[in-house]
């Protein structure tokens, strides 16, 4: 009896030490995340095999395995700029990217987990103060948003197409100018548009009168051309048709050939 606890002891003990050697052994990677495995006797991180994938993995516990989001991510940004005449400009704007998963060590190991910070945020300033800085507040606000949206995409990527991330997407959310430049830009907007839309109304006024000319062209040259086919022979022959066609009515009439038109004068009486 005095034996069993001197026994018990060190089996409890060994038991407690399997646990946490076990806990420390054992990693579970969620979807969409991936694992960097940092050997502590074998040479650091490993950079030349691929990150480990979704799932229950049992690892040395004398290793650290560092887990990164892999799925596409978004990081918002608000910076003030300037534009081609020097004006404040405030510029909201998101980028839509992954880390390279095959390249997830030499990341890590170079960059580390605040490489969105390091790396991509002040990448996305260099680009965006550089881009706006070509256009003037009306072309921000106006027409150029697509393609300043484009020129910032291109500008970002040249530089962090090695730095083991892939970047999907740029895209500006909100230009805001001083509020008397958008009030003077607004104005001349508006007035353009005015402008237009009185350009088009002299333009369909002007196609309609041309129309109205055009018909009534059309009728004096049918009436012109129909007058001069009605000569005096053409109005005898249609009076001696009318005649022959009333000399065959069974009324009673009397027909006088000769009037002082020259056409038969017809009198009657039923």
């Amino acid at each position: 009896m005095d034996k069993l606890p001197k026994i018990a002891l060190p089996v409890i003990f060994a038991f407690i030490v399997v646990i946490i050697l076990f806990s420390k052994s054992t990693v579970t990677i969620d979807s969409g995340q991936a694992g960097v495995l940092y050997k502590t006797f074998g040479g650091g991180v490993v950079t030349d095999e691929a990150p480990m994938g979704e799932g229950f993995h049992l690892v040395a516990p004398w290793n650290r395995v560092t887990i990164y989001e892999v799925r596409q991510q978004e990081v918002l940004e608000q910076m003030n700029v300037l534009s081609s005449n020097g004006l404040d400009i405030k510029l909201e704007a998101s980028a839509w990217f992954e880390p390279i998963r095959n390249d997830l060590g030499k990341l890590h190991q170079e960059k580390g987990q605040d490489y969105i910070q390091r790396v991509l945020l002040p990448t996305i300033r260099s680009a965006a103060r550089s881009v706006v800085g070509r256009y003037t507040p009306e072309q921000l606000y106006s027409s150029k948003r697509d393609a300043i949206q484009q020129e910032i995409f291109d500008e970002t990527q040249k530089i962090v197409s090695g730095q083991y991330i892939q970047l999907n997407e740029i895209l500006v959310r909100d230009v805001t100018l001083p509020p008397t430049i958008k009030d003077a830009i607004e104005r001349k907007l508006k007035q353009e548009q005015e402008s237009l839309e009185y350009e088009f109304r002299l333009v369909t006024a002007k196609k309609e009168a041309e129309k109205v000319t055009i018909e009534a062209q059309g009728k004096a040259d049918a009436n012109k051309i129909l007058s001069a086919s009605l000569n005096d022979q053409i109005l005898k022959d249609k009076g001696i048709d009318a005649t022959l066609k009333l000399s065959e009515s069974p009324n009673t009439k009397v027909v006088i050939v000769g009037g002082s038109d020259g056409l038969p004068l017809i009198l009657g009486n039923n």
